[in-house]
């Protein structure tokens, strides 16, 4: 199932919960995700097209997988558990092997809100933790195509990119990108060895245009066929941006 997930909170326990970041997860019908965390924007940030990679928190790509289990506090009963296997980290190059899960829990009184609970690394303090994140589910709205009619409107495009090699000195390091558009969003997050770019757009209903909410790095990405063409792209399609190939590889 796709959906556009926006963080609410993270808690590292028995800590306070907080938010210190704009974070949100497309994960399309096949269940491809851009997870994209970018600290909270300042006066000064929102000045600047680019941002400094200081302000990205962390970015992940890849696919994720839903299972039934027994709930550790309750055997007789099943939950869901969620793990998502990292293609591209902004935290590391080398993703062999690395991925993270949680246990998801509906909330009762709210359909749009999940919570989220799991252990992994705080990386304010180095040590495994335990934690909570608040999950909101936000609708996905349809994005009109000007000058087109109704049969031309899609709700979810990805595109993917990985090749070895490069410029001078690149021998064998991957460069690996993926672009999740889905609805009225659209995320982008490439690495080039550490060479790291990252995009976020909107649909502007009032404006009647996409906008850049987030950019950081410079590296080119389709974001323009995800978005302004998306109705005229094609399964296996493939554009060249920035040196690189692009494969269209899901269209819902």
């Amino acid at each position: 199932m796709c959906d556009i997930s926006i963080r609410e909170y993270i808690r590292w326990l028995p800590g306070e919960a907080s938010e210190p970041t704009s974070t949100i997860v497309l994960t399309t019908p096949q269940r491809r995700f851009v997870d994209v965390r970018v600290l909270k924007l300042t006066s000064e940030d929102a000045s600047k097209t680019i941002l400094p990679l200081s302000r990205l928190d962390w970015a992940i790509a890849g696919v994720s997988s839903l299972s039934a289990i027994q709930s550790p506090e309750d055997p007789g009963q099943k939950i869901k558990h969620c793990r998502w296997d990292h293609w591209i980290d902004s935290r590391t190059a080398n993703t062999d092997g690395v991925f993270d899960e949680g246990d998801m829990f509906d909330d009762p009184s709210d359909a749009s809100l999940t919570l989220e609970k799991g252990r992994m690394v705080n990386p304010a303090t180095g040590v495994e933790t335990d934690y909570e994140e608040l999950w909101r589910s936000e609708p996905i709205e349809t994005v009109p195509v000007p000058g087109a009619g109704k049969a031309e409107e899609i709700t979810c495009l990805a595109l993917q990119m990985e090749a070895s090699g490069g410029g001078e000195g690149s021998v064998g390091r991957v460069r690996r990108g993926l672009v999740v558009r889905l609805g009225q969003y659209c995320q982008a997050f490439t690495r080039d060895g550490d060479d790291i770019t990252v995009e976020r757009l909107k649909w502007d209903t009032g404006q009647q245009r996409w906008t850049t909410e987030v950019r950081i790095g410079e590296q080119e990405l389709p974001t323009e066929i995800a978005t302004y063409l998306a109705h005229e792209a094609r399964i296996d399609d493939e554009v060249k941006v920035g040196g690189a190939a692009w494969k269209v590889v899901e269209r819902a």
